[in-house]
């Protein structure tokens, strides 16, 4: 997937189960340590996931970013959960204490939180996988063409799951987006080694295949009327910083 995304890139362009009730969601924060203090904020965010973050829905992985405008910035992931677990959030003894202390005080003030739903209807989890890596393909949708973009996900769906059928990968919306920081969509492929980086699928090729001679050469078109551009981030999983390991189930995913 990450060749037909770059391919999109040219043109002006976690992970869970839903219930009937309510669909479930990914908070992310993206924290910046000072860079005098990197050492004193990894101690700190290491000892306040295992101590609070350990177990239960607000149980907490983290993530390194690889490259571009938050190179060397940190996610706190927590998730998946619905929205009405937020209102019955825990608040331990000394946990908000410990996190000014210990963490909150070692970082620079620009932190950034966002929320992101999963779109188990266009993801693909076959197999159980163990988290080490993420290629994330950021999307910018135009005003309006919210609607219409996903729409044409679908045809990404069917190729992906024809093609490589093997392959996990989830697709998130913004719950607050905004028009200022082009996040909307993310389409996030889970990779163990770098060399998979390197490796060109030939998308556009199999997406013929499954949808017909020169349909991808149409996508890109529709795709460009309805999206202004996106970016490209990869996060490296830190499970010496996380309170939970990687392993996800992937009937916890579907």
């Amino acid at each position: 997937m990450k060749k037909v995304v770059y391919l999109l890139l040219l043109v002006p362009l976690l992970v869970i189960s839903q219930n009937k009730q309510e669909y479930m969601v990914f908070e992310n924060a993206m924290v910046t340590a000072n860079p005098e203090k990197i050492t004193e904020f990894e101690k700190g965010l290491t000892a306040h996931n295992k101590k609070y973050h350990a177990e239960g829905a607000f149980a907490a992985r983290v993530y390194w970013v690889m490259n571009g405008d938050n190179v060397g910035k940190y996610i706190l992931s927590t998730g998946p959960l619905p929205w009405s677990a937020f209102d019955a959030r825990p608040s331990e003894e000394g946990h908000a204490e410990d996190w000014n202390s210990n963490v909150a005080a070692y970082a620079e003030p620009n932190w950034n939180q966002t929320y992101w739903k999963f779109k188990a209807d266009l993801s693909n989890f076959p197999k159980d996988i163990t988290v080490k890596k993420l290629h994330l393909n950021i999307f910018d949708f135009k005003r309006f063409k919210g609607e219409k973009a996903m729409k044409l996900m679908d045809k990404i769906k069917k190729t992906m799951v024809e093609k490589f059928p093997e392959d996990s990968y989830g697709i998130y919306t913004n719950e607050f987006p905004s028009t200022d920081d082009g996040r909307d969509m993310v389409f996030v492929s889970f990779f163990e080694k770098s060399s998979w980086l390197g490796e060109d699928n030939e998308f556009a090729k199999k997406y013929d295949e499954t949808n017909g001679e020169g349909s991808f050469a149409n996508f890109i078109k529709e795709w460009e009327t309805v999206t202004n551009g996106g970016e490209q981030e990869v996060w490296i999983y830190r499970e010496d910083l996380s309170g939970i390991k990687g392993e996800v189930k992937a009937e916890t995913r579907q």
